[in-house]
């Protein structure tokens, strides 16, 4: 029998690129397929792997070439991902490429674009929650699912707990992450629910971007009573963070640094942060 066809490579290689080569931050992950066609077929017909290349190493030239390419765009960073498989690897006769973004666009603090503080397109699922019983109040809380943001600088982890188990390294520059659940309990009705609303999570937000976070837990209160202060029609406000991880990934097999420019996104597991934060 004929081996008609045969390819292979590495898919879901996810990497984040931050570009800190300016004020401004660049931030781009994406989700990368690579998948190439050469002098594989003894490998399928006769259990010989001298000419195959590991679809680990194949992920590690993705990493690579991130780190060396810190602010192509997605097609030029394409292009170099195959460039670089085709110079490597003679042996590679056909290289596809292809790549998804997740799309950040940058929060906007004061009316003004801010350096290194982002938010995910098309964010979040806005809630709404009215109980009571017969011949009581109703009690209303809004809120919002999924509401996703991050910072890639200003945020650290240090001077916790230790233990023989605990193997995380402490440190003051880390990127911050984070999908939350956040909801707010109504003491009065406000003139506009929605503009309201909104200026709850406006000033959130200007807490996360604008100051240092010691810790996710340290941001999350900040952030509650920033909210309580500016809006008195609220009681109290409930807030779920989970960390969305990011993985510096290690670059000195290949002899490059990696000064927070280039992570592995992750989701599980995940750090779970919670608090309510009342009057």
């Amino acid at each position: 029998m004929a081996l008609v066809q045969n390819k292979y490579g590495k898919g879901r290689v996810r990497v984040m690129r931050i570009n800190k080569s300016a004020e401004r931050h660049e931030v781009s992950e994406l989700t990368v397929k690579a998948m190439i066609e050469g002098d594989f077929s003894r490998a399928y017909t006769h259990a010989d792997n001298a000419t195959c290349i590991s679809t680990d190493t194949v992920k590690n030239v993705v990493n690579v070439v991130a780190r060396e390419n810190l602010a192509l765009s997605n097609e030029l960073f394409c292009q170099a991902v195959a460039k670089k498989l085709f110079d490597s690897y003679p042996q590679v006769s056909s290289v596809k490429v292809s790549a998804h973004e997740t799309k950040w666009t940058r929060l906007a603090v004061g009316g003004k674009p801010h350096a290194h503080s982002f938010l995910l397109d098309g964010n979040g699922k806005p809630s709404t929650e009215v109980s009571g019983v017969r011949g009581g109040e109703m009690v209303v809380r809004s809120g919002i699912d999924g509401f996703t943001f991050m910072k890639t600088t200003e945020s650290g982890w240090a001077s916790y707990a230790k233990d023989p188990y605990t193997t995380i390294p402490e440190t003051h520059d880390r990127m911050c992450a984070t999908s939350m659940e956040a909801s707010w309990r109504w003491r009065a009705a406000p003139q506009d629910y929605a503009a309201t609303n909104a200026k709850i999570l406006d000033t959130m937000l200007e807490v996360f971007a604008t100051t240092y976070s010691a810790s996710v837990q340290d941001s999350l209160y900040r952030m509650g009573e920033a909210a309580l202060a500016a809006v008195p029609e609220i009681q109290d406000i409930t807030m779920a963070c989970p960390n969305k991880h990011y993985l510096l990934i290690n670059l000195s097999p290949f002899g490059l640094d990696n000064n927070n420019q280039v992570f592995l996104p992750t989701d599980e597991p995940h750090g779970q942060i919670e608090c309510t934060v009342g009057r």
